[in-house]
């Protein structure tokens, strides 16, 4: 299993030595926002470490909250989002509606991101009545072995303990890879060989009237495999599909983080690719070959 740390404005400097992934707390009700979070992501990507953010949720304005914790956790293709469940300093705690409300909006702010839940064992025994946790439940249960949390459902990770004054996860992963292929971090886009000075330049195939997200006809395969090809969406060819589905909406997603400039504008989340788009996915795809 990798090892994980979770950390707010309370670790300043926390040791990443041995570390896989690093969950930053990015924000909490509608006005908090930790002050050290740029400084905490710069030192945990600076090290390779895989990054999440969880943002401490508070009772009512749910949508509101939602969009300051993207704000705040600005996060890049790869990361992971989490929800805080649990009791407040003023001794109150969002409802569970209110939780999984939270989750849908966080989801739909950022549909290609895994959007997670954490809670302690309390608030999923007693607290909880949907099993909603969006992408995963992140349960925190010292009591445990690492690794070994006393709940039925299935989890991401385990909260086990403390630290050096932080607290301590595991994650359900046997390797980095396949925590990067859970959460969608993006391959690097290859660099296109250059072909023979005598070799035709290569020309897109026409972009296909009428594809785009939700639809199956045209059929979407052709998209899914010069995202593949790109390094933007893993899928196999059993798993190719006529549907534009959220899983190609996410590899689309993915290729307008890496070129933004064919994102509609005014839509940050915007995961319907264009014949611009189209035609310059094609040519990282297939113009070397």
């Amino acid at each position: 299993m990798l090892k994980a740390i979770d950390i707010s404005s309370l670790q300043p400097h926390p040791d990443l030595d041995g570390v896989d992934v690093v969950l930053i707390k990015a924000s909490e009700g509608r006005t908090y926002a930790n002050p050290l979070r740029d400084e905490q992501e710069k030192a945990a990507r600076g090290e390779g470490k895989q990054v999440g953010w969880y943002h401490f949720l508070w009772p009512s304005n749910i949508q509101a909250q939602a969009q300051y914790f993207v704000h705040c956790a600005d996060p890049k293709p790869g990361d992971v989002l989490a929800c805080d469940w649990e009791t407040t300093t003023a001794h109150t705690a969002a409802t569970c509606a209110e939780k999984d409300a939270f989750l849908k909006a966080v989801k739909k702010l950022c549909p290609h991101l895994r959007v997670m839940l954490y809670c302690n064992l309390d608030f999923w025994d007693r607290h909880d009545t949907t099993s909603e946790c969006g992408d995963g439940l992140w349960i925190a249960d010292p009591g445990a072995a690492a690794g070994k949390p006393r709940v039925k459902h299935p989890w991401v990770i385990h909260q086990y303990g403390i630290r050096n004054y932080t607290d301590v996860d595991v994650c359900n992963f046997a390797t980095v890879a396949a925590w990067k292929d859970w959460a969608g971090v993006p391959e690097p886009a290859p660099r296109p060989v250059p072909g023979p000075p005598s070799s035709k330049p290569y020309v897109p195939p026409p972009f296909p009237a009428g594809l785009a997200p939700g639809k199956s006809k045209p059929s979407a395969k052709g998209l899914q495999k010069a995202l593949r090809a790109a390094g933007f969406l893993q899928i196999t060819d059993a798993d190719l599909s006529d549907m534009y589905g959220p899983r190609t909406e996410g590899g689309v997603g993915r290729f307008f983080d890496a070129h933004s400039e064919f994102r509609t504008k005014g839509k940050p989340h915007d995961t319907a690719i264009g014949p611009r788009g189209w035609a310059c996915l094609f040519r990282l795809a297939y113009g070397h070959k």
